[in-house]
């Protein structure tokens, strides 16, 4: 299952830790590590981006969950933009992006303390067991959530809504005197455009979830790869 893991430390050392038990984990065979990031949390609130994934293309794609997560607990905008520079703006749709609830922002803003640090993790686990036991072993209090899928339903009702909106505007234009046609001609273009925003905006987070799912398994096959050329290198 894949999940979204919040790691929180009382130091910037126990936090390096954290970050190096994963990478055991993932190594023994345990978890998948998708994605990562070492944070802190500033005394103004902000949140400073300590060590994350690589760079390149495959990290800033799959980083996207993690990156929007980390704008929502105060850290650079262009965190929360990630790999879809510029199409997710705005702390909606930052959430939506994070695919985790509000209650689970709320929890870990309230753990996440000025002058504490955090392991923020995108992760596939099958059992909790072993990233609960190997934390706690080291000081961390661990949050996760199961990422939801890429809402559909809510956008479709939104629009709908807005649809039967518009219809009603011009049924009622059609018998209007001609001064108040052109004022619900306004209202109805005003929805047409919020119509098409929604549209839009739906279109583009498939687009980045199906991005995101091709390049994990993209980031699993050259893992496995990997430990396959390792065990032959130490076969030889």
């Amino acid at each position: 299952m894949d999940r979204m893991l919040v790691v929180v430390f009382d130091s910037e050392k126990k936090a390096y830790e954290g970050k190096k038990a994963l990478s055991q984990l993932e190594n023994e065979g345990s978890i998948a590590v998708y994605a990562y990031a070492v944070i802190g949390k500033n005394a103004d609130g902000t949140t400073t981006l300590k060590q994350g994934d690589d760079p390149g293309p495959l990290g800033t794609l799959v980083g996207t969950s993690v990156g929007s997560l980390i704008g929502l607990l105060g850290g650079p905008v262009g965190l929360a933009i990630g790999a879809t520079a510029g199409l997710f703006a705005g702390g909606m749709a930052d959430l939506n992006n994070a695919r985790v609830g509000e209650d689970f922002i709320d929890d870990v803003r309230q753990e996440l303390k000025p002058n504490k640090f955090a392991v923020v993790a995108e992760v596939q686990e099958d059992w909790t067991t072993p990233v609960d036991s190997r934390m706690e072993a080291i000081g961390g209090k661990v949050y996760r959530r199961s990422l939801s899928e890429v809402e559909q339903t809510l956008d479709d009702e939104h629009v709908a809504a807005m649809k039967a909106d518009i219809a009603q505007l011009k049924a009622e234009q059609a018998k209007a005197h001609a001064d108040r046609k052109a004022k619900l001609q306004e209202k109805i273009n005003q929805l047409d455009s919020k119509v098409q925003a929604l549209l839009e905006s739906a279109k583009e987070r498939r687009a980045a979830a199906e991005r995101q799912a091709k390049a994990k398994v993209e980031i699993l096959k050259a893992k496995a790869a990997a430990l396959k050329a390792k065990a032959v290198g130490k076969s030889v």
